[in-house]
């Protein structure tokens, strides 16, 4: 059955915060020789997944744990510009299985989102330059994660070549989001778990809320940041907008300059409703959970309707 990909991994092998891993891998470089380093920094980032264990298939170990990028749509990046560092920070975790992707804050937080990669499903799964770029086994469907760091290029490539990736298992054959409540596999376009009902934020709610409120489809997903930021923007263009309208009927007013002012200013204000209407909508991609507190449970096996 599907559900037993998500089955807890007990105590098995080599643990590292309650974390199974292969010491030989993790702590050493691309040539398999230890070194103080990586071990230092490996444990630095281990310590953010220390959520991880239900999550984890059995025998399933921990190879890597690396950062980047989680993928934008070409659009949404465009738009994004600099703040793409700050929205889209995500974690990698290389097993002998699949790579988890974890999408965290600037500080690397977790955020109650996880997704995976199967190698299974995979026709390719490779890093070009500082990007990995994963071709799923099915409509030639593939995804590029930005930003991965220098120091852990040539060991990710070494691990890719000795990984088996095949593009044959059409079940897994997509970055497959897991819900974080009981790591069972989530639909897309489906804002709740059919295994434990766990409920998520939605498109429509956050486009809806993106376009009436300042800021607030940033403070829907949880950026809230760049959500005041964006709130406060927004209510200083209504503000001179509306000064500008108000002040162009004095009779000494032109208002034909009034309207050379406001017309970009209403170019510029649509311009940032657009923008934070594709940023949320793209976050919930994503499998935003309604509670902003969760902790998975591992209980996948429990329920006799989980996949």
């Amino acid at each position: 059955m599907p559900g037993r990909e998500f089955e807890p991994t007990g105590i098995m092998g080599q643990q590292i915060f309650g974390l199974p891993v292969d010491r030989e891998i993790l702590f050493s470089n691309h040539k398999k020789i230890y070194k103080k380093r990586i071990e230092k920094r490996q444990r630095k980032l281990i310590v953010k997944i220390h959520f991880l264990k239900p999550f984890l298939k059995r025998g399933e170990k921990i190879l890597l744990v690396t950062t980047g990028y989680s993928p934008l749509a070409s659009a949404a990046q465009y738009l994004t510009g600099f703040l793409f560092v700050y929205l889209k920070r995500c974690l990698f975790v290389f097993t002998n299985y699949r790579v988890l992707h974890i999408p965290v804050t600037p500080a690397y937080k977790y955020k109650n989102a996880i997704a995976q990669i199967a190698y299974a499903g995979c026709r390719s799964l490779a890093l070009k330059g500082g990007t990995l770029v994963a071709d799923y086994g099915k409509l030639g469907k593939s995804e590029k994660f930005r930003g991965v760091p220098v120091s852990d290029r040539r060991k990710i490539k070494m691990l890719l070549g000795q990984l088996p990736i095949s593009g044959t298992d059409n079940d897994t054959a997509d970055r497959i989001h897991l819900c974080p409540n009981c790591t069972h596999r989530l639909e897309a376009g489906k804002y709740v778990c059919e295994n434990c009902r766990q409920k998520f934020k939605s498109k429509l709610a956050a486009r809806i809320i993106a376009v009436i409120i300042p800021g607030g489809g940033y403070f829907y997903t949880r950026h809230y940041l760049i959500g005041a930021l964006n709130a406060l923007l927004e209510v200083l263009l209504i503000s001179y907008l509306v000064y500008i309208a108000v002040t162009s009927g004095i009779p000494q007013k032109n208002v034909k300059e009034s309207l050379y002012y406001m017309v970009p200013l209403a170019l510029i204000y649509l311009t940032l409703k657009i923008i934070s209407v594709i940023h949320a909508t793209h976050f919930i991609d994503e499998f935003i959970p309604k509670e902003k507190l969760l902790k998975p449970n591992g209980n996948s096996r429990a329920n006799p309707n989980s996949n």
